[in-house]
This record gives C-alpha cells, sequence and structure tokens, in this order.
C-alpha cells in the first residue's frame, strides 16, 4: 500500500510540472486542446474564441498568422529557421515569450547575409608604404670592397606610387573560413635616387641614380577567417570581421640601373704636372656605373585584416590592411663602368682623352629585402 501511494505522489508532481513550467512559457497540450474544441491542424484557429495557440508553429497561412494576432492582441510570427546557421547582427527576441531564451526562433535568411557561401572571384587595389624597402652591398665583407666605381654600402629604395593589383578565385569551406588563389603585383618601387659612392680611396661620395625599377609578382594561397565568434557584431552587424595570411613564391626583378659620380679624380698631384711625360694618365672624371638587374624566386607570406560588408546580388566588399613580406631582390652582379680619363701634355697642362676607358666587374652584387604594408579593398563577386 506504501508503494502505491509513492507512486501516486510521484505521478501527481511530474503531471505539475508543464504547469509550473507554463507560467513562465505557455506550452499547451494539442490534446487537451481538442478535447476543449480548438483545431490542432492547422495550428491556428480561426474561431473567435480562439484563446490558445499549440507550441508547434510550422505550414501556417498568412491568414492564420493575421487572426491568430487579432485573437491574442499582438503579433503572432511564424520565424522557425528553416537552415540555421552563423547568425550575424543584432537580433530580436521574438516567440511566444521574449523572456525566456531558451524559446526564442531566429530568421537566418534576414539576418545572415554576409555568411560565406559558394565560389567566388575578387579584385582589389590599394596603396603600398615599404618598410623594409633596401639595397646593401653583398660584397661589403671582401678584401676590395668598394673599390669598384659606382659601388656603394646602402641606399634605401625609393617609393614612387605603388598600387599593389590582386586577382583572387576562391571559395566559402563553410560560413567561417575560405579559401583562395590570388596573383599579386606590385610595381612603382625604383631605385634611390642617389647614393653613397666609393671614392677609390677609401671614402664616399654622392652619386646620383638613374633605373632601377623593381616590380614582384607573387602568387599565394590564402586563408581567411571571420572572427565575429569573438569580436562580436559591427555596424549593427553590417560588417563582419576577419582575419587571413597567405604563402606563395614572388618573383622579383630589379631593372638595370646607372649610378654617375661627375667628380674629378687627380691621379698625378699638381705639382708633378710638369715633370709628367705625355701622354700619362692623370685624373679620371664622369664615371658611370652600369649595374645589370636580376630576378630572384622567393618564398614570400602575408598577413591580412579587414571587415566584409555586403553590397547584395552576391558583391561583397573587403576592406582591409595587409603586410606582404615578398622576399629578396637582387642584381646580377655584373657591373660595367665607363669613365672620362686626363693624361699629360708633358708641359704642365692635362687634357681630355679622345676615348673613355671600360672596365667590367663581376660578382659585385647588391640586394635588399622587399616588404609592404598596404591598405586596400576587395571587391568579390560571389556565385
Amino acid at each position: 500500500m506504501g508503494k502505491v501511494k509513492f507512486l501516486g505522489l510521484l505521478t501527481g508532481i511530474l503531471s505539475s510540472i508543464p504547469v509550473v513550467a507554463g507560467a513562465g512559457y505557455p506550452v499547451y497540450n494539442p490534446t487537451a486542446l481538442a478535447r476543449q474544441g480548438y483545431a490542432i491542424n492547422p495550428q491556428y484557429y480561426t474561431g473567435s474564441n480562439l484563446g490558445v495557440i499549440t507550441a508547434q508553429r510550422t505550414n501556417v497561412m498568412p491568414s492564420q498568422l493575421a487572426a491568430a494576432s487579432a485573437v491574442n492582441g499582438r503579433p503572432m510570427l511564424n520565424n522557425v529557421a528553416t537552415k540555421p546557421n552563423r547568425i550575424t547582427g543584432a537580433l530580436p527576441r521574438v516567440g511566444s515569450s521574449a523572456t525566456n531564451a531558451g524559446r526564442q526562433y531566429y530568421q537566418s535568411s534576414d539576418y545572415d547575409r554576409l555568411a560565406e557561401s559558394g565560389l567566388y572571384i575578387g579584385l582589389s587595389a590599394g596603396y603600398s608604404t615599404m618598410v623594409g624597402g633596401s639595397m646593401s652591398a653583398d660584397y661589403s665583407g671582401e678584401a676590395s670592397a668598394f673599390q669598384a666605381p659606382g659601388s656603394f654600402r646602402e641606399s634605401d629604395l625609393q617609393h614612387d606610387s605603388v598600387i599593389p593589383l590582386q586577382i583572387s578565385v576562391g571559395a566559402a569551406i563553410n560560413s567561417d573560413i575560405r579559401v583562395d588563389f590570388s596573383f599579386l603585383r606590385y610595381s612603382g618601387s625604383s631605385y634611390a635616387s642617389s647614393v653613397q659612392t666609393a671614392d677609390g680611396g677609401g671614402g664616399f661620395t654622392n652619386a646620383s641614380v638613374s633605373g632601377g625599377a623593381i616590380t614582384s609578382n607573387a602568387t599565394m594561397l590564402n586563408v581567411y577567417y571571420n572572427i565575429d565568434s569573438v569580436t562580436g557584431y559591427m555596424a549593427g552587424g553590417s560588417l563582419r570581421p576577419y582575419v587571413g595570411a597567405g604563402v606563395g613564391l614572388s618573383l622579383n626583378t630589379i631593372a638595370d640601373y646607372v649610378v654617375y659620380d661627375n667628380s674629378f679624380y687627380s691621379e698625378v698631384a699638381t705639382e708633378d704636372l710638369p715633370i709628367t711625360p705625355a701622354g700619362q694618365l692623370t685624373a679620371v672624371s664622369d664615371i658611370y656605373g652600369y649595374h645589370n638587374g636580376g630576378t630572384m624566386e622567393q618564398l614570400a607570406f602575408n598577413l591580412e585584416a579587414g571587415v566584409t560588408t555586403d553590397m547584395n546580388d552576391g558583391l561583397k566588399i573587403d576592406f582591409f590592411v595587409r603586410y606582404a613580406n615578398l622576399g629578396k631582390v637582387k642584381t646580377s652582379g655584373s657591373v660595367v663602368v665607363s669613365q672620362t680619363e686626363w693624361l699629360s701634355d708633358g708641359a704642365g697642362e692635362e687634357y681630355e682623352a679622345p676615348y673613355d676607358s671600360v672596365l667590367h666587374f663581376t660578382n659585385w652584387t647588391e640586394s635588399g629585402r622587399l616588404t609592404n604594408i598596404d591598405v586596400g579593398v576587395r571587391l568579390r563577386l560571389e556565385f
């Protein structure tokens, strides 16, 4: 008899749970509603005595929603997400109880417009600032370093107007991750307009430079990850922050350049000119050092951060900041020097020779690392 009482008491407690829960969120028993004469399917009854609605709200006609809203005195929404995905943006709390988080429904089709999906092609442009662009002499440790006319110690590269262009083809792995292959081109950097060149006596003097345009073409594999799950939505859900990284190969080319030193270097002291035999070299001037350019294939990588916004019709815009390390650029090591010679006339004067002497130096390479910071915008068309 004790067991029967215990089971009866337990049954009463369990049967009272829905009633208690109903105080926070009214979940109605379809069987009980049927006994009261309410329609179960469709879920929204259009009769005048409708006072309750069932918990299951699918396949509801607009007219039924309107009738339910009129009877209950508040809007009734059929808002069950059909394809749940990452939700972005500020989401309203909707449902029969706005205070019960466990019973809220969201319309993912309205709030997930920034989700990545499908294949895409992209085109980006920007403005670049060179961070580590400089050329240094690879022969600086040699015994005869800087003895070749036109050689120099170090020189910063000149950044005229670099607009890096990038073409991308990629696809979304899921709503958070996308991968693409890109071709990135930098052009417009060049050799410095002046350098400190060797004076032949262990010192250095100013010299002008022309030429030396630098071009980099990089092919990279990039991975991007949306971080709004960490940072939260931005600008009311219209901006989606992301980070990315890429690695690949770059082909770096520097064109030929000329170092011009217009100094006058005496080979014979002025007081010794009267006793210098005719035809002997007394001085050199107007030295041109023709440095042959070169091309190198290098490992390259980039780091990127930005935000994405949506322009509808599958068009997205990325605003980004990117650090790109393109590796080294290096000359071929061949330097051809042309200089004007001055000869003694045997009477204490000197005159310009009717020819220019030409010297050829090899293995005098100069190299520098190319690192850029870019600020740009990318248009992506999704399919």
